[in-house]
């Protein structure tokens, strides 16, 4: 493949877009790889969508070589397989619906969970049909309300997804360890850094799921890792090693303070060692018992209801944790005190939320037997001595204080948690029968009696994993491609426009014919400076540039990477561009 920059789709910018967050979106507009089309949708120009495809055809050579067979479902799906999962509700405003010309309702797919069991509930009937995994590379839609950070949250974007079924769990888990190596395989290939996690099942349920996470400060995942053993989660999936329960009547009785001004936890800590409540002069953030009210909507729910999640004061509520927790329900922020004057601001306490009907959720550290400094629920008091299990009980347990750098870790106990942030690229799940139940998917099995298949599901944002190695490989002048995703193999530089350009283009059909994907920089209205910058953004990892130099029989060959650069024969450079391409594959 050769191909000319002066007739290829290419318009380089000099200068950052304004409405670029993260250094792959700016680079990847400014390169000429993607333009925006509309808000979450991008236009892949002819280089971007080499690189997409380079993407994808590694994804799909790997997902081949382990069994899975490819299909291609329909993207515009009818509404009724997902009423009978649920999830046209649990997805609620996350998907984008549409009425057609007779009135039926249909959905632009985010995922094919309902499709691949219909299928396999329609074509097979029998165990001998089992073990069967189908994947497919297609473009999904989600309605982001907030498309951020160009293709790496869109819309619409390109996903692999494949859909495993087999007859009992030995065989789930089979298929499972068989495509987390596989990933493991495809990102390596792809030059990422990346971490497998424990997560949250989210939409999807199941018993288990893990992520892939591709390491960089502008991901929007934050994951932890220990010092001491090989844990590793999501912060959504991490687990708050509970501390024992004791006696709930081994406690002073309450009692109740006058606090006045003491909205803030860090006002009632002040208060408290100055006044010395109950005796003590020692009391920390940790020792108070937060209560924050919010607001959760279940999925078909005509109105939201407050939500009171109690933890310690020294930590505040992530309400990622929260969503993940809860979900299908959806959670916002509680800001309609009027309507409940039982929630005393500032001053709320879990005494009365019982009486009140209000549900009350604590965290893992919030055990019976531990004693408490929290609201009394009157303005300006509080109570000491809030003891759980005696003057309160929780309605249940939730993961959602924030997570910190050096908390124990909840596997090993001995280590610390580090913290990093990170790009979701792949998700894999362990779904049962979820699925195969709503669609009572049922073959006949090896003794004659009916059996239900279960269910994995694999994922891949493909789109998002263009992004991904753009945020890991790039420097401070353009993009850094490896080898195996770049769009070419070689840039080919002709500096100047006799002999040179002439040069150029010989050497490019040559290394062309020899299999090579080849750029040349031909163009005749822009100078040598103007080629250099946009050899460098653009971002191919080798370049040959046909100088002055050529007179004596030389050109210039330069590492992208590295940076360097090395004068090489022109009788040589063939050989050495062709010869390093055949040991490459």
């Amino acid at each position: 493949m050769l191909l000319r920059m002066s007739t290829l789709l290419l318009r380089t910018l000099r200068e950052d877009p304004a409405d670029a967050e993260v250094p792959s979106h700016r680079l990847l507009l400014r390169a000429g790889y993607v333009r925006r089309a509309a808000p979450g949708g991008y236009t892949w120009l002819p280089l971007g969508k080499l690189v997409l495809d380079r993407v994808t055809e590694i994804i799909r050579t790997e997902m081949t070589s382990i069994g899975d067979q490819e299909v291609h479902f329909p993207a515009l799906l009818p509404a009724e397989p997902y009423r009978a999962s649920g999830r046209w509700t649990e997805y609620g405003d996350d998907i984008f619906t549409l009425t057609d010309r007779k009135g039926a309702e249909h959905l632009l797919a985010p995922t094919h969970e309902e499709m691949a069991a219909l299928l396999v509930k329609d074509l097979f009937t029998s165990y001998r049909d089992f073990p069967v995994t189908l994947f497919q590379i297609q473009t999904k839609f989600r309605d982001e309300a907030r498309p951020r950070a160009g293709v790496l949250r869109g819309r619409e974007f390109l996903m692999k997804d494949a859909y495993s079924f087999d007859l009992d769990e030995a065989g789930l888990r089979a298929a499972y360890d068989r495509h987390r190596a596989a990933y493991a395989r495809i990102f390596t290939a792809l030059g990422l850094d990346f971490t497998t996690v424990h997560a949250a099942s989210g939409a999807m349920g199941g018993s288990a799921s893990e992520e892939f996470l591709a390491a960089t400060p502008v991901g929007e995942d934050t994951f932890v890792g220990c010092t001491s053993c090989a844990y590793a989660a999501n912060t959504e999936a991490v687990t708050t090693r509970a501390p024992a329960a004791g006696d709930p009547h081994a406690h002073r009785a309450t009692e109740v303070h006058d606090t006045p001004e003491t909205p803030t936890i860090a006002s009632l800590v002040e208060l408290a060692n100055a006044r010395g409540l109950a005796g003590r002069t020692d009391w920390t953030a940790a020792d108070t018992l937060k209560n924050v009210v919010l607001t959760v909507r279940r999925p078909g729910a005509e109105q939201a209801e407050p939500l009171v999640i109690g933890l310690p004061g020294d930590r505040d509520v992530d309400l990622k944790r929260v969503e993940a927790a809860l979900h299908p329900a959806t959670v916002a922020v509680f800001d309609d005190w009027p309507a409940h004057p039982e929630l005393v601001r500032g001053y709320l306490g879990p005494q009365l939320l019982a009486k009140h009907g209000i549900c009350y959720l604590a965290d893992a550290r919030v055990v019976t037997g531990t004693s408490w400094l929290t609201g009394a629920n009157e303005p300006g008091r509080h109570a000491t001595d809030v003891v759980c299990g005696r003057d309160f009980t929780p309605d249940g347990s939730i993961e959602a204080a924030e997570v910190r750098p050096g908390d124990p870790c909840p596997a090993c106990g001995d280590g610390e948690l580090t913290m990093r942030r990170g790009i979701e690229v792949g998700h894999i799940f362990q779904l049962g029968r979820r699925f195969t139940d709503a669609f009572a998917v049922d073959v006949l099995g090896p003794q004659g009696k009916p059996v239900r298949p279960t269910m994995g599901c694999y994922g891949i944002g493909v789109s998002r994993a263009v992004a991904a190695i753009a945020e890991q490989h790039h420097d401070d002048r353009g993009l850094v491609w490896p080898a195996a995703v770049a769009p070419c193999d070689v840039h080919l530089i002709a500096a100047g426009k006799g002999p040179q350009l002439d040069a150029a283009l010989d050497l490019g059909e040559r290394l062309a014919e020899a299999g090579l994907r080849v750029l040349v920089d031909d163009r005749t209205h822009v100078s040598a400076g103007v080629k250099f910058t946009d050899a460098e953004l653009i971002g191919i990892p080798r370049a040959v540039v046909v100088g002055r130099r050529l007179a004596e029989g030389y050109v210039e060959l330069r590492d992208r990477a590295t940076g360097e650069r090395t004068e090489v024969p022109v009788a040589d450079v063939w050989e050495r561009l062709a010869g390093a391409h055949r040991e490459r594959v």
